[in-house]
């Protein structure tokens, strides 16, 4: 290297393999970088993010499962068919989707020990609920003591090991998002260093021959300065595009399935407030339990609305969160009145006030829960718009880097090798 640095041929060898080396690894280092990137915004859109919304469906399913379970020992012996179907079914939809999740799961994570949980205790709800059936059409008041049992292992064990499970999905969620969206340093420091190498050499030819271009180092320049806006330009459109997902979809797709999941819970106590009939109180023993956790769940579910109203960016998301709003508002005056009913002493008058077809507390949840599941397939799509845009904007750059690199580095040696040749 030393002596063939002591001749301007020796000098012109170095030089056209330095370059060809800095371009060849400029567009390795891009191919690699993006392709993490990329394969990190694909994770979003196709595994990570309806992994978390599966969990959010179970839970959701779990918790519907236990309100539908109450309504219908309520209806007493004669259970609606409607309510049966819709009982089973979220049963149905919750088994499947804890079976998807335990195949999408390491099996030495903490998700998988919720899932093993969610297995273990699922036959053990559903087999409480259905002696609680078979003593209430027998008309046993045994009926209300294993409902109640059942509540308390959805509760305590049950929606506690879907939440965790929902929350560990959507924090890799979260992680692959910010995995996607992290700048290439690498390689736009390594771009940054061949453009500049590949014009110092031009310039360096310039003042030694005179000649204003070398047509291969022009080609090469060209080819990293492609490779270079189109890094800077594809990932910048991927970044906002994700961004737009977090900010306008998945953000409000939490807000919404947390305040989903609160109205679960308070038709759920609002139900078992009459199956209990005040046999279940509070630790200090002075007010109603269920009563008291429908309070909590309710102020919960005004919050998280308040929430995902200010979180819609458009009247398509906006309309149905207010809708849901105002059917709260409604359910809670109705809620009041049957309250009121029942402390009057009439049970049955209080019973249809909760579980009628007509102007009941029931009626009402049944608004606000189609209500958020409008506002939550509208989410879902603005996410899922966005998230491929993301990805897409991404796609074709690994295998046009690399070969762009190839050929700015061929562009390098021919044009040493054009200098070269003037000195055989």
């Amino acid at each position: 290297m030393r002596a063939a640095a002591t001749t301007e041929p020796g000098r012109l060898r170095i030089l056209g393999a330095v370059l060809a080396a800095l371009v060849v690894a400029f567009g390795a280092v891009t191919a690699y970088e993006v392709a993490d990137r990329a394969s990190a915004a694909d994770d979003v859109v196709s595994r990570s993010q309806p992994l978390s919304a599966d969990a959010a469906d179970i839970y959701r399913s779990l918790a519907d499962a236990d309100t539908a379970a109450a309504g219908g020992f309520l209806a007493g012996a004669r259970e609606p068919a409607g309510v049966r179907d819709r009982y089973e079914e979220d049963i149905t939809t919750a088994s499947r989707l804890i079976v998807k999740a335990a195949a999408n799961t390491d099996g030495s994570s903490p998700s998988a020990r919720d899932i093993t949980t969610l297995n273990e205790y699922l036959p053990r709800y559903t087999g409480l609920v259905e002696r609680a059936r078979a003593a209430n059409r027998q008309g046993l008041p045994l009926g209300g003591a294993y409902l109640r049992y059942a509540n308390q292992q959805m509760s305590t064990r049950l929606l506690p090991a879907a939440e965790r499970l929902y929350e560990a999905e959507t924090a890799r969620l979260g992680r692959d998002d910010r995995d996607a969206r992290r700048w290439p340093v690498l390689s736009l420091a390594a771009g940054v260093v061949a453009l500049a190498a590949l014009l110092w050499a031009q310039r360096r030819t310039y003042l030694r021959t005179n000649r204003v271009f070398n047509h291969g180092l022009l080609a090469a320049t060209a080819a990293s300065v492609v490779v270079l806006l189109w890094l800077a330009a594809g990932h910048t459109l991927a970044r906002t595009e994700l961004h737009e997902a977090r900010s306008h979809g998945q953000d409000s797709l939490e807000v919404l399935n947390e305040a989903r999941i609160n109205s679960l819970k308070a038709r759920a106590n609002e139900n078992l407030t009459l199956v209990a009939r005040g046999a279940v109180l509070t630790a200090d023993g002075r007010s109603d339990k269920y009563e008291t956790d429908y309070g909590t769940g309710m102020g919960r579910l005004v919050g998280a609305l308040a929430e995902a109203r200010r979180l819609a960016d458009d009247g398509a998301g906006s309309a149905p969160v207010a809708d849901a709003a105002r059917r709260v508002a409604e359910w809670q005056e109705r809620h009041k009145d049957a309250r009121a009913t029942d402390d009057g002493g009439d049970y049955e008058g209080a019973l249809a006030k909760v579980i009628g077809a007509k102007g009941s507390t029931g009626e009402s949840f049944d608004e606000v829960d189609a209500a958020l599941d409008k506002a939550l397939a509208h989410e879902q799509g603005e996410f899922t718009r966005a998230a491929e845009d993301g990805r897409g904007a991404l796609s074709g750059l690994p295998a046009g880097a690399a070969a762009l690199a190839v050929l700015g580095a061929a562009g390098a040696i021919m044009g040493i090798n054009r200098r070269l040749s003037e000195y055989r």
